[in-house]
């Protein structure tokens, strides 16, 4: 069992580090992501290059790894669920290919916790999805999420190792926010633009 977390959890990091964004950005044209806007390869800022399709692709895709690492890794118990869902997630924030330095993590989580334990996944989707069409701060969306997280994964699940696993995911993305918080109190961060110009 011992050898098949460490190959379940060593797929899902390199499933996480696959950088999306990053991929998508140059095959589209805008060259590298990381050049562009906050320099992040998350959905969020290939909307910044206008082209909703590519942002909406990322976001999708980025997910979809997530939902896939846990679900394949499930198969084989609980526990290997738990190390796909952890993994997974740290590839997409520290990923190999780009020197350990990747996303937010904010729509990998989201397909994680979907996947992992969906009455919470959809609680938490229909958190950020509310408050960033309220708000237009994406940044608000994560951090309201991540904060009300781990309350929703203790009331789907009522056990600690799925809410640990939630917790653990939630602080990541907290931490990761660090400077957008800061922003969202100085009342200087961006919003999401609605109206992004078609390419």
């Amino acid at each position: 069992m011992t050898e098949t977390l460490v190959i379940g959890a060593i797929f899902a990091y390199l499933l996480g580090s696959i950088p999306f964004g990053l991929i998508l950005s140059r095959l589209g044209g805008y060259g590298d992501i990381r050049q562009i806007g906050s320099g992040n390869i998350g959905a969020t800022n290939v909307l910044r290059t206008g082209n909703k399709a590519l942002a909406g692709a990322t976001l999708l895709l980025d997910m979809a790894k997530g939902v896939a690492a846990v679900l394949v890794l499930a198969y084989w118990g609980p526990a290997a669920a738990a190390v796909a869902a952890i993994a997974v997630f740290l590839g997409h924030l520290f990923p190999v290919w780009l020197g350990f330095r990747g996303g937010k993590g904010v729509a990998t989580a989201g397909g994680v916790i979907l996947a992992y334990l969906w009455p919470a996944g959809l609680a938490v989707l229909a958190t950020w999805l509310i408050v960033a069409v309220i708000t237009r701060y994406s940044s608000l969306a994560a951090v309201t999420a991540s904060v009300l997280a781990p309350v929703y994964a203790w009331f789907a699940a009522k056990e600690w190792l799925p809410t640990i696993v939630v917790l653990i995911l939630a602080a990541l993305v907290l931490i990761r926010h660090a400077d957008n918080i800061r922003r969202l109190l100085r009342g200087e961060e961006s919003r999401i633009s609605l109206g992004a110009r078609k390419a």
